[in-house]
């Protein structure tokens, strides 16, 4: 077994938490937190063979994820944050198999995800890459201020954690995981409403952490008050890394992420 816990965290997931699970059969632990689902969640988890733990969030820091780190009993200090729509290859699997026959050289590494259209694979483009495999004792998610931005609530947003002890290393995987985030238009269009009020928020306050990465938080703080940045998204996602090689569903991500990053320029501008 895979000597990691994997926390998936979730609320009102009934429909996609099974797949989520079936691919996590090959680690020590699973635990999902759930946030009072009023569906069928908690009964998928249990059938699954996952320990359920219920969260009920304060309003305060610590939000879910460093809730997780700081409450729950884990079998060891890695562990491996999954979302209920994103899927554990066994590709990933074989290569944290094999990251873990001696103790790993990094404090965490960053999973890329592809995204999946219609079940395919969507291979180039823009892609989440995440800091979701760390060592609890070296890394946390940082406390910002954003508890009255809208948009996040419960769950931390979108940033990395950060060093607990001086800064070590971090690695990158080869494998991916599969981000099942695609089909559901309605519920990605709710999501990143949410997130980008948020991100604007955020922007206006200037809040965000550094990232671990001193080249990744030049790319964002650059980004971030570039007044290009849906246009530049959109070419780095279609163009530069390769989205056009996927066709129609390679347009379509390259316009959705387009389209979020404007929505953020519009909040912005309103309330400029």
């Amino acid at each position: 077994m895979i000597p990691v816990t994997v926390i998936v965290t979730i609320k009102n997931e009934e429909k996609r938490l099974a797949k989520c699970l079936a691919a996590l059969k090959d680690f020590q632990e699973v635990i999902v937190v759930d946030s009072q689902s009023r569906d069928k969640s908690v009964a998928v988890a249990t059938e699954a063979g996952a320990k359920v733990v219920t969260f009920q969030w304060n309003g305060t820091y610590p939000k879910k994820r460093q809730w997780c780190l700081e409450t729950l009993s884990l079998a060891g200090d890695w562990v491996l944050f999954v979302d209920a729509d994103e899927i554990v290859t066994s590709a990933l699997s074989a290569e944290l198999a094999t990251l873990f026959v001696s103790p790993p050289a990094c404090a965490g590494y960053f999973i890329r995800s592809d995204y999946l259209e219609n079940g395919r694979r969507v291979r180039f483009g823009l892609k989440n890459k995440k800091l979701a495999l760390f060592d609890k004792t070296r890394l946390k998610f940082p406390e910002i201020d954003d508890l009255d931005i809208p948009g996040m609530g419960e769950m931390e947003g979108h940033y990395q954690p950060v060093f607990i002890t001086p800064p070590g290393e971090l690695g990158v995987l080869k494998s991916v995981m599969l981000h099942d985030a695609l089909d559901d238009a309605r519920a990605w269009a709710f999501r990143h409403e949410k997130y980008a009020r948020w991100e604007a928020g955020m922007n206006a306050r200037a809040s965000w952490p550094r990232d671990p990465v001193p080249a990744r938080e030049k790319v964002k703080a650059f980004l971030r008050k570039s007044s290009l940045r849906p246009e530049l998204m959109f070419l780095a996602s279609f163009i530069l890394l390769g989205g056009f090689l996927d066709g129609a569903a390679g347009l379509r991500l390259a316009r959705l992420k387009y389209h979020y990053y404007q929505m953020i320029r519009r909040l912005e501008a309103a309330k400029a």
